[in-house]
């Protein structure tokens, strides 16, 4: 579906409800530090029915603060042995497709606010250096603003070939471009290496995206990654791994890239034994809800 289709933007049901949620079972040899970024993000607090609140078996001490990106994190020390991190949260949902951004312009850089000048720059999953005279040789010559990223969503959907068997934490933007294959996170770094240069601000977004209102898909649910773009006066969702509107889309985090808004940093070795996300519409009385 593209960006001209007059369902973007407009809502398909009525408001809905979500929850959401995820249980990580690590095995540590002995006591390690942990830096979490696994809370909804605060755009979405008035949203909650039921917060997203951490929980650790054994039970540890945790302190939480905002990173340099405004995201809700959290920090412990994992014992040795067993140990699980877990959440539930219940929120409502409006019901809305991602907003279009069909026949919004592209802002020039010497016009763009300080805070999205960050986005235009590379990082580490992001090799703009590497990607700049493809990206002008692929899209240089073509429309430009939302139809431009739009263009580049699509160029990044049917470039790469999904599967949970290619996941490679490590790999960059520019070797998903060279090896083809990939998982969301590496559909979005390309897709926002890309757009960056084309001197359009964009940002990593992490969250949940379960199967709302869409046929189910096969595999196993994870947490999904897509990209902002900056355009007009404003930040727009796009999505390279679906290409298609969607709704129920929760987000976690924001960042440069994958780097900054890992779901943890571990500081020791461990062993993640057990990893189980979940996000699906519910239907709940006026009882249940209060």
């Amino acid at each position: 579906m593209t960006l001209s289709q007059p369902l973007q933007g407009q809502p398909l049901n009525p408001a809905l409800h979500l929850r959401v949620g995820f249980e990580m079972e690590y095995e540590c040899p002995r006591p390690t530090p942990m830096l979490l970024a696994l809370n909804i993000h605060y755009s979405r607090a008035s949203d909650l029915v039921q917060p997203d609140q951490l929980h650790t078996t054994p039970s540890v001490p945790m302190s939480a603060y905002r990173d340099p990106f405004g995201n809700w994190c959290s920090r412990l020390v994992a014992p040795a042995g067993r140990f699980v991190i877990s959440t539930t949260a219940l929120l409502r949902d409006p019901g809305l497709v991602d907003t279009p951004a069909f026949g919004v312009p592209q802002t020039p850089v010497e016009y763009l606010p300080e805070s999205a000048l960050t986005f235009l720059l590379g990082s580490r999953y992001c090799e703009t250096d590497h990607l700049s005279d493809f990206a002008w040789a692929q899209f240089g010559n073509g429309p430009t603003g939302g139809e431009r990223v739009q263009a580049v969503c699509d160029f990044v959907n049917q470039h790469i070939e999904f599967g949970y068997h290619h996941a490679r934490r490590t790999r960059s933007a520019l070797e998903a471009f060279n090896e083809r294959q990939g998982v969301c996170r590496d559909f979005a770094h390309l897709g926002i290496a890309l757009c960056r240069s084309l001197n359009i601000p964009a940002r990593y977004c992490t969250g949940y995206l379960g199967d709302i209102r869409i046929p189910a898909v096969p595999g196993p649910m994870d947490f999904a990654g897509w990209f902002e773009a900056y355009l007009g006066d404003r930040w727009y969702t796009f999505d390279p791994r679906n290409n298609t509107p969607r709704i129920g889309r929760v987000l976690m985090a924001r960042g440069r890239d994958a780097c900054d808004v890992a779901l943890t940093n571990t500081f020791g070795s461990n062993t993640l034994q057990r990893f189980n996300v979940w996000a699906d519409e519910v239907n709940l009385s006026p009882e249940q809800l209060r």
